[in-house]
């Protein structure tokens, strides 16, 4: 509980590793401001991956109430989606780290379970190194865990996902294009439909303005108008188009009120300042500090089975933090409340990633399925076929909407007490975590809110 002596407790007990042992910790003095001292040849069908996430936080849209499941089945269908739990958080960092090691001056944001989604449905199709790969790239050991078990893994994971909800709304979707003179293999077609509900279309490539507004459409749809455009470029020679993706609305337990919004700076870097409408409350608050990461630690629950995490590091110790973050980590922000009264200022931002897939996952090991070596020889007979570009899309956007607030009022003899005042006004990491399956929904980076 917060005291006028200690601006931010209890302290979070972080895990040590050895090269954070090399670095002091630095617990936050008793006047420690935050907010001043942070800181192809034509005999070859080409394919596409193409992706679209959306994250809406703290919107205030709700779907209908889910129907009472059978228990034991849900149990299942959780254990299932837990066993690829590991491998998949594992493959999100591994993802997001080649991304933060490309730029450290750019915001990054993508949904890890909608591209090991996509890469996941798309093996079932491939042979051969082709195939060994994608499994390898994302965490699987075939020696530990049987392709029986990890597609089943997947297919609860997304059951989970699209259930209905009547406090928030997650979705997911896998649209197959294909070629109308390309025939696929009947058991693909029946293993991605059973498997990860995925939907086929035919389509004529040749026609790339056609093609492009189908897929669009699609995406424009499932994303409820959020993503629209998706696509820009087509080649007439694309012979296949897999479409993954995800759309979350969730609704803050305690909201922001929209009253209280007013613009402030956003430090992001030491020479730059930006103005940004930042929101801001007092109440109780999940926040605490992490030593282990030299990093304020800010957990806020949405209504149903997610929990965001923001983790904002101090000056000069970001690329500490993401070359440290782990499932660990995270697991232990989660399995703890620190609930203490706090006024926290934060920032109204919609940021986007747009990533070309490609050259990140070449860098995971996954290079066969991009090349003329490729086998997808489980997908059509027809003709040779590889992937010739693979693009994600993930948005997040978070407002003050919510539930209906009651104020700023905190009751009780915390009322008394001082509140410590922190600012996320400095670049920090987001993480989107969804209980039911233990899935990493998104990750991302803040550096400019400016930027969307």
């Amino acid at each position: 509980m917060p005291t006028a002596a200690s601006p931010i407790a209890p302290l979070c007990h972080c895990l040590n590793t050895d090269k954070d042992r090399a670095l002091p910790h630095e617990p936050p003095s008793p006047h420690w401001s935050w907010d001043s001292e942070w800181m192809m040849p034509s005999s070859i069908s080409w394919g596409l991956l193409l992706l679209a996430s959306l994250s809406c936080l703290a919107t205030g849209c709700l779907i209908e109430d889910s129907e009472e499941s059978d228990a034991p089945k849900h149990d299942q269908e959780n254990s299932a989606s837990h066993r690829i739990a590991a491998n998949l958080a594992e493959f999100a960092f591994s993802l997001y780290r080649v991304l933060a090691h490309e730029s450290n001056t750019t915001n990054i944001f993508l949904s890890p379970v909608s591209i090991a989604t996509a890469l996941a449905s798309l093996s079932l199709g491939t042979k051969a190194d082709t195939h060994t790969q994608i499994m390898e790239g994302l965490g699987f050991n075939l020696t530990e865990i049987s392709e029986a078990d990890i597609h089943q893994g997947f297919q609860h994971l997304l059951q989970n996902l699209n259930k209905s909800n009547s406090q928030l709304q997650l979705t997911t979707g896998n649209g197959l294009f294909i070629d109308h003179n390309l025939k696929l293999l009947d058991k693909f077609l029946e293993d991605i439909k059973n498997l990860y509900h995925s939907e086929a279309f035919s389509t004529d490539f040749t026609n790339t303005e056609e093609a492009k507004k189908q897929i669009n459409t699609y995406v424009e749809k499932g994303t409820q108008g959020k993503i629209v455009d998706l696509v820009k470029d087509l080649d007439r020679d694309s012979g296949l188009a897999l479409v993954n993706y995800i759309f979350f609305k969730g609704t803050l337990e305690e909201p922001f009120k929209a009253d209280h919004t007013m613009e402030q700076d956003f430090h992001v870097d030491e020479a730059t300042t930006v103005r940004v409408p930042m929101m801001n409350r007092l109440g109780m608050f999940d926040l605490h500090y992490c030593p282990t990461l030299s990093s304020m630690v800010l957990k806020m629950k949405y209504l149903g089975n997610v929990t965001a995490i923001f983790i904002m590091p101090k000056v000069g110790r970001m690329e500490y933090v993401e070359d440290t973050l782990t499932k660990e980590f995270l697991d232990k922000f989660l399995k703890k409340d620190y609930s203490g009264k706090a006024t926290v200022h934060f920032p109204k931002l919609i940021i986007s990633g747009t990533m070309d897939l490609k050259s990140v996952l070449t860098r995971l090991g996954i290079t066969k399925v991009f090349s003329h070596e490729a086998d997808l020889s489980g997908i059509t007979e027809d003709a040779p076929l590889r992937v010739s570009q693979a693009l994600h899309k993930a948005v997040l956007t978070i407002d003050e909407r919510g539930t209906e607030d009651e104020g700023d009022t905190v009751k009780g003899p915390m009322a008394l007490t001082l509140a410590p005042e922190v600012k996320f006004d400095r670049p920090f990491l987001v993480t989107l975590y969804d209980h039911s399956t233990e899935s990493l929904l998104f990750v991302g980076r803040v550096v400019n809110p400016t930027i969307h």
